[in-house]
């Protein structure tokens, strides 16, 4: 990611929480006083962010920075994941945004590692979705991926992705995928979202790259997979959970997206911990 993008955001962020004075801080603290803290796990998951939560201190001011543990590593309780000092006033106004950003892009990290555990030894891959929380989507999607999973597309300039809503508006299938070929370059590649086999097949005559299944059984799936040989990718979706994941993808499809990555993950559990 480039740097500008992840100061943007941090001053964004600081911006909202401190406004103009930290009410407590700025009228209890010396300028002057200067105390250590550390980032210490408090479960066991994979980490992400640190480099991103040490930024938010390099922003407010002068600190000396020990980071002890990267981006991807699995935290153990009671890790020390880095080491800083500084400022008093400055490291409790910048505690709640660092920890904010690395507490989601740690919990994302980690619901994805499991995911991505769940089907080893399988032929798909996990992925996210544009369910993101608005300015946060390439953090979010970096997490996915030092969770080990992969990205969906970023964006709707990406490649041309043909939902239901698509489909209907349209009319068909075929017309949608038609109309799309006439008038995109060669290098994009074209995802159809199918409910049904029907669909799947409809799908399959128009040379689409991928096709979706949404919301269908693993039967169904299976049969899909049978159906198109090789000839497309193909992407289970629709609330995908831990408990069927693995039956998902025991069907032969490539791909699981599941959106609950970004949208409802919970924050990993990371504190910072000033020394007395």
């Amino acid at each position: 990611m480039m740097q500008f993008y992840i100061d943007d955001l941090i001053k964004k962020a600081l911006l909202e929480d401190i406004n103009y004075i930290d009410m407590a801080a700025d009228n209890l603290l010396p300028d002057d006083q200067i105390s250590k803290a550390k980032f210490l796990a408090k479960a066991d998951g994979v980490l992400c962010g640190v480099d991103v939560a040490l930024r938010v201190f390099e922003l407010l001011g002068s600190f000396n920075i020990k980071k002890l543990m990267n981006d991807g590593a699995h935290l153990k309780k009671g890790d020390i994941i880095a080491e800083i000092e500084g400022p008093t006033k400055l490291l409790l106004k910048g505690e709640r945004t660092s920890l904010n950003l690395i507490q989601h892009m740690s919990g994302i990290a980690t619901m994805t590692n499991e995911a991505a555990e769940l089907i080893k030894g399988t032929n798909a891959t996990v992925t996210d979705t544009r369910k993101t929380l608005p300015g946060l989507r390439a953090l979010q999607k970096y997490a996915v991926t030092c969770g080990g999973g992969k990205n969906h597309r970023f964006n709707l300039s990406d490649a041309a992705m043909l939902k239901d809503n698509h489909i209907d508006a349209c009319g068909s299938i075929t017309k949608a995928v038609s109309t799309l070929r006439e008038k995109i370059g060669h290098t994009v590649k074209i995802e159809v979202e199918t409910r049904n086999l029907d669909e799947v097949a409809e799908a399959l005559t128009t040379g689409c790259e991928i096709i979706m299944l949404d919301n269908m059984d693993c039967e169904t799936m299976k049969k899909a997979v049978e159906m198109t040989a090789g000839r497309a990718l193909l992407e289970a979706s629709g609330n995908i959970t831990a408990e069927t994941i693995r039956p998902v993808a025991e069907t032969g499809v490539d791909i699981i997206s599941i959106g609950a990555l970004t949208h409802s993950v919970k924050a990993f559990d990371i504190s910072l911990k000033i020394s007395k």
